[in-house]
């Protein structure tokens, strides 16, 4: 009964996430279902575990969630994102108008803008160059899926996306991972993603079908390039962010641990968090300054402020809600019976287990980053003592993880999906499939490339 009442549960809280119902108030009370079925007392299991574990998640991230919306408005209000884009446009010429909505989504994302904030800010222009192309607009959302959450926020050295950091936690390791596989799989994502859409372009333009007509939320025109800011100070951000973590993680990891012992904290986990928040600080600190003329006054900064603030605080309770609700499943006596056939998928390395369990959970969630740390609260000490037994480098666990986490957590129920599919005012019917290839399939055989090539050559 108890692994079917986790069945239950979860197929009952996936049906209302793709409905549009908040997993804020939903994951609870679909974690006490499964509760309830197990025969496990609902309110203990309430305050003690699904708060206490979801709260501990916020308490760990919610810096990094608020800092990076805040940076990612910053970067939209002073027109900088806007300017990046353009500039691209610019480079890549009118025929390569998929590659320049997906090189510019990859850009800010891998520079620590918000995969949500990418959303908003590059959709205006892409829509505007997929018009003035006549490319049909139901293959955008592929696009900006493509360079928003695939090879920029999980497989490329570094980046400060929170679906890269969490295995900090876990392995021991920092964000830069098995540099050269993540490199790799960054590649195989990107070069198959822009394939399939040039091929789904090239398809739709023969058979005579345009941009279209008739859509909901269109754009203006474009702006003018020379209203914007210069693109070499707009991309000065993201690089502090990329330089500047790499950095301070570094000496961070190399300062004295025994400062932390009063507070029980592991200098391992905190140092490239606490890399990333001062990056980011830093990076929001500069681009307020170059850009205040832009932000044209304390209104509209104040303004800019809030609505960053105010996504963040979605985000994270989003994600705690749904890491709360897997704390419970975690908790539950027949869990054990799911994790032994998830341990059980043996090739010789704990990698596959880990790509699959991580994979699922993201599915079952709708979350990347609430689907992973499910998945290594549960199993990440079993994945690493399992790696030690037979020599693998920890940096492999976190490289696998990440890429898993950005595979099927972009079913059609995911959060990301609904509101991307939202600014753009089309559907799952018209651009689902494209989404599905570049954000899910791809994704999902470029993470079992890398681990064939790990297997064969270990960590690089």
């Amino acid at each position: 009964m108890g692994v079917l009442g986790i069945i239950i549960s979860l197929a009952l809280l996936t049906f209302i996430a793709y409905r549009g119902y908040s997993v804020i108030l939903f994951a609870p009370l679909c974690a006490l279902l499964a509760a309830l079925i197990a025969g496990v007392p609902l309110l203990p299991t309430y305050s003690e575990v699904f708060m206490t574990k979801g709260m501990a998640f916020a308490r760990l991230y919610f810096p990094l969630f608020l800092i990076g919306a805040v940076f990612g408005k910053l970067m939209e209000t002073t027109g900088a994102a806007s300017s990046i884009a353009h500039w691209i446009t610019q480079k890549v010429g009118k025929k390569g108008t998929i590659l320049a909505v997906v090189l510019s989504c990859g850009i800010l994302a891998y520079g620590g803008v918000s995969i949500f904030v990418v959303a908003f800010a590059v959709y205006p222009i892409g829509a505007a160059l997929f018009r003035e192309a006549g490319i049909p607009k139901r293959l955008l959302p592929g696009a900006i899926a493509l360079g928003s959450w695939t090879f920029a926020m999980t497989a490329l050295p570094g980046t400060p996306q929170i679906q890269n950091l969490i295995p900090v936690k876990y392995f021991g390791t920092d964000a830069y991972a098995a540099p050269i596989l993540g490199l790799l799989a960054g590649i195989c994502m990107f070069v198959f993603g822009v394939i399939w859409l040039e091929y789904r372009k090239n398809k739709a333009l023969a058979a005579g079908e345009g941009y279209g007509t008739g859509h909901k939320n269109e754009p203006d025109a474009l702006i003018n390039p020379e209203e914007l800011m210069k693109p070499g100070l707009a991309i000065v951000p993201l690089l502090i962010v990329l330089i500047l973590n790499y950095i301070l993680t570094r000496v961070m990891q190399s300062w004295d641990p025994a400062f932390l012992e009063p507070y029980g904290a592991s200098l391992k986990t905190m140092a490239p968090l606490w890399a990333l928040l001062v990056s980011v600080a830093i990076a929001s600190l500069f681009i307020t300054i170059v850009g205040w003329k832009r932000i044209n006054g304390e209104a509209n900064f104040k303004a800019a402020i809030t609505a960053g603030v105010s996504g963040s605080l979605l985000a994270i309770m989003n994600t705690s809600s749904e890491v709360g609700y897997g704390s419970v499943i975690k908790s539950l006596p027949a869990f054990d019976k799911v994790a032994d056939f998830m341990m059980g998928i043996d090739f010789g390395t704990p990698l596959v287990s880990e790509a699959i369990t991580v994979n699922v959970l993201a599915g079952i969630t709708g979350s990347a980053s609430g689907g992973m740390t499910i998945a290594l609260e549960a199993m990440g000490a079993r994945y690493l003592e399992w790696a030690n037994a037979v020599g693998l480098n920890p940096e492999l666990l976190h490289k696998v993880a990440s890429l898993a986490s950005g595979g099927f957590d972009a079913l059609p129920h995911n959060g990301a999906v609904i509101t991307l599919l939202a600014i753009c005012g089309l559907t799952h019917k018209s651009s689902y499939k494209d989404i599905f290839m570049t954000a899910v399939l791809i994704p999902f055989a470029s993470t079992f490339l890398i681990i064939i090539l790990a297997t064969l050559f270990g960590a690089f």
